[in-house]
């Protein structure tokens, strides 16, 4: 097994190699890396020796032109549920096996919980004050609370359930769209479901929870924005393209909506010239959704077992 390589990637908090003993890959070299590479070209340099990868989440993306420039590649051990991060036809043509994790072991609200921050903090303009402090400035913003406003959810599958949850503790009127979402789910779950343009035109708060496909890819267009409320916040912990970026700056650009909290964005680590980065009605994090420590040993426990079973029968 001593001829086996394995990358362990996009290690953001240097955990990975603590997390577990690689070790017990019998003398397999493992190597870890702790940035996360963009160009197609700067990916293939640099991962080309390896034979398995340890992924950490979607953070490196891996469409055809990557995977077949990876000549060595056999496996690729990816965490969590989906991996949209990869083609997947085009790994299984070239004998590619992707492997998933089952997920954290009943630690899984932490993507729900930092919804449910972002919605409070965007809405209460916390980050806004919190730097007006530190330059000596008191309340310069005017916010209300979230009780009796309409909080919309995207999407109620088991995250958008427990964040319509949180809604409805709050006293928030909660309404829903979904692909399945029925009547009779909606009420059990103290929702009212909507039709899909009444689910934009009465939130105060839009939160986002389907995941990305090739049908939620650019499903909120300018369109869906202008149906908004110039008083609404949109929320977004999914994924990024869900969105259509141009048309979501452009409304916060122009007040078309008072705000956004986002954790999901189309190039991540988010470029640092970034017109985001520029606005002062964003709430932006770092894709925190699923990034926990306990979520993240689960992560990596997870995948060293994928690699050792894709290696005991290799």
């Amino acid at each position: 097994m001593s001829d086996v390589r394995v990358a362990v990637l996009d290690d953001y908090w240097r955990m990975a190699e603590k997390a577990v003993d690689w070790s017990s890959l019998d003398g397999a070299t493992v190597d870890f890396f702790y940035d996360t590479l963009i160009d197609p070209a700067a990916i293939i340099e640099r991962l080309k020796p390896y034979d398995a990868l340890v992924t950490t989440r979607e953070r490196t993306r891996f469409p055809a032109e990557v995977l077949e420039g990876l000549l060595n590649l056999k496996l690729i051990a990816g965490t969590g549920a989906r991996q949209a991060n990869v083609d997947m036809k085009r790994a299984e043509e070239l004998g590619i096996t992707v492997l998933n994790t089952t997920g954290s072991r009943g630690r899984g609200n932490s993507t729900a919980e930092l919804a449910w921050a972002l919605v409070l903090g965007v809405s209460r303009h916390i980050a806004w004050e919190d730097r007006q402090m530190r330059e000596g400035r008191w309340q310069t913003r005017q916010a209300e609370g979230v009780g009796g406003k309409t909080l919309g959810i995207l999407g109620m599958g088991k995250l958008g359930t427990r964040v319509a949850g949180y809604g409805n503790h709050f006293d928030m009127d909660v309404i829903a769209w979904g692909p399945t979402l029925d009547a009779e789910r909606a009420n059990t779950n103290r929702v009212r479901l909507v039709s899909w343009p009444e689910l934009f035109s009465e939130s105060d708060i839009l939160s986002i929870h389907v995941p990305l496909t090739d049908l939620s890819r650019g499903w909120i267009t300018a369109r869906e924005l202008a149906l908004m409320k110039s008083s609404a916040f949109l929320v977004n912990t999914s994924r990024g393209p869900i969105v259509d970026e141009s048309a979501l700056i452009s409304a916060l650009t122009n007040d078309e909506i008072a705000g956004a909290a986002l954790d999901v964005y189309d190039v991540e680590p988010v470029p640092v010239d970034h017109p985001l980065l520029k606005l002062d009605n964003v709430l932006l994090a770092p894709h925190l959704g699923y990034s926990t420590t306990s979520t993240i040993e689960v992560f990596m426990e997870q995948s060293l077992e994928n690699v050792k079973g894709w290696l005991a029968v290799r």
